[in-house]
């Protein structure tokens, strides 16, 4: 497995009382393949897996797993910042019939370089499954070096990808310099999604895709093909809603905006509230002008 194109990390739909809403939940799943994403990612940050138990997150893996039934790779967000407990976790996943695990970098811990990659190194032998480091420097409080993610990736042979959210081109630049032929790189930021490919990377991990799925798809695929004169075209479509699903952290925005577009309830598990009554009007102006086919 060495993913490629455009995935989706998905929100993760509740009842009025705070319960997972697995049938909106296959529902997203269903607008999603059906605008021909590539990839879906199930218990992310975008999916609030922090808060979400251990058998809400088996539920959501079996769940997509069934309703995909192999039209697409189901990725699983299984880490955190316990290596034992990421290892059970993972496993479950796996059990669940799962592609692929997404590891964020441990947070909280601020662990060494040498920790990082020891805690990978952890991992990658015990859950023998494909798996994408996630370094996200903003919700973790350290970054994962280029020199460290390289290491990673040469040892661990099922390390097949790295999402980089790091907004910084020259790391990535040189992760792709200089990385394995088994491993790639994906945005991790929307915005720079079509520099990255430029740069050489293979896709994207994306929270625009819930809504705009077949815009930016298209800006996606034809980054992929090197038709830059379109991707441009597209990528500029795209910009205005780049920056308005992050007026607020990650996830509030865009499950406001699926909200108001009738995939989900706007509830979300504490410590996260619904966005402020002055961002929840500026989206309010945003989702009136989104014009891609949702259904």
């Amino acid at each position: 497995m060495k993913p490629t194109g455009l995935y989706t990390a998905l929100i993760t739909p509740m009842t009025s009382d705070g319960a997972i809403d697995l049938k909106a939940f296959t529902t997203l799943i269903t607008q999603q393949l059906d605008a021909g994403v590539d990839g879906l990612v199930v218990c992310g940050s975008t999916g609030e897996g922090a808060t979400l138990s251990s058998e809400e997150k088996q539920s959501l893996w079996s769940t997509a797993v069934q309703h995909i039934a192999g039209r697409a790779p189901v990725i699983a967000g299984t880490g955190s910042n316990d290596t034992r407990a990421t290892i059970e976790l993972s496993r479950l996943a796996k059990n669940c019939g799962v592609d692929g695990l997404l590891l964020v970098s441990p947070y909280y811990n601020k662990p060494p370089q040498a920790g990082l990659i020891a805690h990978h190194r952890a991992i990658s032998e015990a859950v023998d499954i494909p798996q994408i480091l996630y370094n996200v420097p903003g919700r973790t409080a350290s970054n994962m070096l280029p020199e460290t993610q390289l290491a990673i990736a040469e040892m661990c042979p099922n390390v097949v990808a790295t999402k980089e959210a790091s907004a910084n081109l020259e790391q990535m630049s040189e992760i792709i310099r200089h990385a394995p032929a088994h491993f790639s790189l994906l945005a991790g930021d929307d915005s720079l999604t079509l520099p990255i490919i430029a740069c050489g990377g293979t896709g994207v991990i994306a929270v625009i895709s819930h809504y705009l799925p077949k815009t930016f798809g298209a800006m996606v695929r034809a980054a992929l093909n090197d038709d830059f004169e379109t991707a441009r075209r597209l990528h500029e479509a795209c910009m205005q809603y780049y920056a308005a699903n992050f007026w607020e952290s990650n996830p509030l925005p865009i499950k406001y905006i699926m909200h108001k577009l009738g995939f989900a309830d706007l509830v979300y598990r504490l410590p996260l509230v619904p966005p402020s009554s002055a961002t929840q009007t500026r989206l309010d102006g945003i989702i009136a002008s989104i014009n891609d086919n949702i259904a």
